[in-house]
């Protein structure tokens, strides 16, 4: 088995996206910033937008599949499009399969992830190859429906556990390099590096002090 796990540190996208008038706009806006962010290194993206059908969720994932050309793409919740667009992960939320169904869709080489908040039980990540855990810090776009853990909670979580941790939540180039030092394998922004207004600027200011 040959898993391509997500690089240390992986952007996520706005996940407000919408089909209809200004979509395409949109998606244009995101590809840019995307392709901005690329040329300075960012080496991976997860795909998340719940509210895009298949077919033009699938298209934007081919384009972002052919930015990051040998870099890391996943699709949140898309088990079913892996395949068709040669993402290397999927990444699934409390509304997905569990990781055990979706390995029957994705096969043996394809990175599955799963979304973890504190005091879950270990069985809701079975069959998982990485985890992300938060939030860690407040969310920089969006109320916060769970109170951050804090480094020392994330520390707990991450150090019996076996398994690769993304840090998850508030996430900025001053805040990520601790979450690193607390045992975390890498950290996913949403925020704080692709809807900002310079994603190049802060990819360059968060590889500063995090060791890619």
């Amino acid at each position: 088995m040959s898993l391509y796990l997500p690089p240390r540190l992986l952007a996520l996208s706005p996940g407000d996206l919408a089909p209809g008038e200004g979509f395409a706009l949109r998606a244009a806006d995101l590809l840019e910033r995307v392709r901005a962010a690329r040329r300075v290194g960012l080496r991976g993206v997860l795909l998340r937008e719940p509210q895009l059908p298949d077919g033009a969720f699938t298209g934007l994932a081919v384009s972002l599949k052919a930015i990051l050309d040998e870099g890391w793409l996943g699709l949140h919740d898309r088990p079913h499009l892996v395949a068709g667009v040669g993402a290397q992960g999927v990444h699934l939320g409390f509304r997905s399969l569990t990781a055990l169904e979706a390995r029957r869709c994705v096969g043996p080489e394809v990175a599955i992830g799963v979304s973890t908040h504190a005091g879950e039980s270990p069985g809701l990540w079975e069959g998982a190859d990485y985890l992300f855990h938060g939030p860690v810090y407040a969310p920089l776009s969006k109320p916060a429906h769970l109170a951050p853990i804090g480094l020392g909670g994330l520390r707990e979580f991450v150090e019996p556990l076996g398994l690769p941790v993304w840090g998850l939540g508030g996430m900025t180039p001053e805040l990520a390099p601790a979450v690193i030092a607390a045992g975390a394998a890498g950290v996913a922004c949403l925020g704080g590096l692709l809807s900002g207004a310079d994603p190049a600027e802060a990819y360059a200011r968060f590889a500063e002090g995090v060791v890619l």
